[in-house]
Formats: structure tokens, C-alpha cells, sequence
């Protein structure tokens, strides 16, 4: 493909019962205070009907600074995954900082060659994007493996466990188009208005860095999209200040739609001091940009995430808060592409 040709989406084939997922230290390291959480991770797949194993580097206590181990380590770990056969789906172990430090050493030809859902969150939402741009893989930008599934998961009401893990096992199992994503109360509508379009998006800090490097998305592949995007931790200068540098690279000038994750431990939100609120600040960068926002969506930092498959075509009404996938984000285990 020419690097202005938006991709066929590349789906991974659809998990059947018994199939292997591995749990693996993506980016950041196992504490050995987490490993009651990666163990329940463990269960809720298994509960799912996967088998689970944990990749080499998933091992409590070892690291490099920030790291699970050197980037070069990271990449070769993740290769063999990629290349195994009887791996069929990627879970990131947690977030971190690190992804950046093995872009360049990814095995892409085995990705295109054997496609699978890799799952994560926070600093995976680089995999996702530049994986995107490189062969077209639909990411799972979904929970982490033990600070998610082993620990906002569990911290969840029963019901929404329950009603979470049914929506993991169909997007990873079915090769029909899931609909309506469950919506509650905590779902805004910051402007109304209607779409459909692509699914793009992630961290903040990390579409802006994943637009740094020679992996960036180009522009026109954002033409109608529905952007997602969710952050962490910093100040809400921070936040506008990420959305401004969408904003002049042209980014916020081409898509239809955008839905906002819940905000996690960000400084200078709506305080007593006349601090904005995240829709203030959406608003003020988006200026009479006339495109339908939906706010406080569950994805990302702030708690259990529902699943935005990179790459798949959804379905946004903000005024009536609904958000729906149009396609499978896998597919059938024999035969060509589903059909949406």
C-alpha cells in the first residue's frame, strides 16, 4: 500500500475455546506487590475458556530503570510471539515507557503474516497506532492484564464483571459486529451531532508521539475518523496542550467525530480557582470545529475499560450518547474478511 492508501483493516483470526493467550511485560516491569493482581488476570481469561501462559519476561522483581528489560529484549520476546502459531492473542502485563524504544524492531512481516489482537492501554496505545500504520492490524486498545483484569476488574460490581467479560470473549471470538457498546450514566454529551467513521486513537501523549516518528499515521488517513482518546496523570495545561499540537498538524480539521475516556489524577481540572473542565478545554481547541463529541466514556486509566478496536468503523451519536462498532474487529477462523 502507498502511504497515503488508507489499509483494509487486517484482522486477527477469531479465538476459539482452549486457544493460547500469553500475558507479557510490553513495556513497564512486574512489582512483586502486583502479582496477586496478574494472578487474577490469569483466572478472568481462564474463566473466558483461554489457556494462559506468561511470557519469560514477566517475572516479578526483574527490571531494567523503568523497564521490564532492555527494548531490545522486549522486542525479541514479543517477535517469538508473534511468529509462534500456537499463540494466538497478546495481553500487555501493564502500561509504561518503553514501547517507544522498540518500534523499529518489530517483526511486521509476521504480523502480517499471522495477525493477532494485542491488548493494552497506555503506552501500548503506540503498538496500536504504529502497527496500524505499518500493516493495517487492528488494535485492541482494551485493559491491561494486572492493573485491569486483575485489578479495576475486581473492584467492579459483579454485574459489570460479568457484562465486561461477555463483551471481551464475543470481540475476541466473534466474527460479527458487536453493536452497541453498554453505555451508563456517566456517558456527556459535550456536542451533539452524529457520525460514522474509523476508530483512532489512545493515550493523548501518545498519538502526539506516535505522530513524531517516521511511523506517523499520514494526515489523510484521518479524513472522517472517529478520534478516541483518553489521559493520565499531569495538568490539564498538559492535556490542551496535546490537543493543540492536533490541532495544527491538521489532525482536528479532518475527523468527524471524537469521544473522550474518563480523566485520571490530571491537576488543574474545574477546581475552586475557576480551573476549566475537560469539556472547556475540548471546546476551547476544538473552537467552531462542528463535529459530535461524547465525554466521560469508560477507556482507559480511570477504571474497567469497554474495547475500541483500532481501525474498526463505529457508529457515534453523541446527543443520544451511543457509540456502536459496525464491523468485527477479528476475523472468521476459515475463510476470507467478515463483512461488517
Amino acid at each position: 500500500m502507498t502511504r497515503a492508501a488508507l489499509p483494509q483493516p487486517l484482522r486477527p483470526r477469531a479465538l476459539a475455546p482452549g486457544d493460547l493467550v500469553v500475558i507479557a511485560s510490553l513495556s513497564g516491569p512486574l512489582d512483586a506487590g502486583h502479582v496477586p493482581g496478574l494472578e487474577q488476570a490469569v483466572a478472568v481469561l481462564e474463566r473466558m475458556g483461554f489457556r494462559v501462559r506468561l511470557a519469560p519476561l514477566l517475572e516479578a522483581g526483574r527490571h531494567h530503570w523503568w523497564s521490564a528489560a532492555q527494548p531490545a529484549d522486549i522486542a525479541e520476546e514479543l517477535n517469538a510471539l508473534l511468529r509462534d502459531p500456537e499463540v494466538r492473542a497478546i495481553i500487555a502485563h501493564d502500561g509504561g515507557h518503553t514501547a517507544l524504544g522498540y518500534l523499529d524492531l518489530i517483526d511486521v512481516e509476521a504480523i502480517t503474516a499471522d495477525p493477532k489482537p494485542i491488548l493494552g492501554y497506555s503506552d501500548i496505545s503506540l503498538l496500536h497506532l504504529v502497527l496500524y500504520a505499518r500493516t493495517g492490524l487492528v488494535g485492541f486498545h482494551a485493559d491491561l492484564a494486572t492493573p485491569g483484569l486483575g485489578g479495576h476488574w475486581q473492584a467492579a460490581p459483579a454485574a459489570r464483571q460479568a457484562e465486561l467479560e461477555k463483551l471481551y470473549s464475543t470481540l475476541l471470538t466473534g466474527p460479527e459486529a458487536i453493536g452497541a457498546l453498554p453505555a451508563t450514566s456517566s456517558w456527556e454529551c459535550w456536542r451533539a451531532g452524529r457520525t460514522e467513521g474509523r476508530l483512532i486513537g489512545g493515550l493523548t501523549n501518545r498519538i502526539v508521539l506516535a505522530q513524531a516518528t517516521r511511523y506517523a499515521l499520514p494526515l489523510e488517513w484521518f479524513d472522517g475518523t472517529v478520534l478516541f482518546w483518553e489521559e493520565a496523570g499531569g495538568h490539564a495545561s498538559h492535556v490542551w496542550s496535546y490537543l493543540q499540537v492536533l490541532r495544527h498538524s491538521g489532525i482536528l480539521d479532518r475527523i468527524s467525530g471524537m469521544i473522550v475516556g474518563v480523566p485520571h489524577e490530571i491537576d488543574g481540572l474545574g477546581g475552586p480557582d475557576a480551573s476549566p473542565t475537560l469539556p472547556e478545554i475540548v471546546l476551547d481547541v476544538l473552537g467552531d470545529r462542528d463535529i459530535p463529541v461524547l465525554g466521560n466514556v469508560e477507556f482507559g486509566h480511570a477504571g474497567p475499560n469497554l474495547p475500541m478496536p483500532v481501525g474498526i468503523r463505529v457508529a457515534l451519536d453523541a446527543q443520544q450518547r451511543t457509540l456502536s462498532l459496525l464491523e468485527p474487529a477479528v476475523r472468521a477462523a476459515h475463510g476470507g474478511e467478515p463483512v461488517g
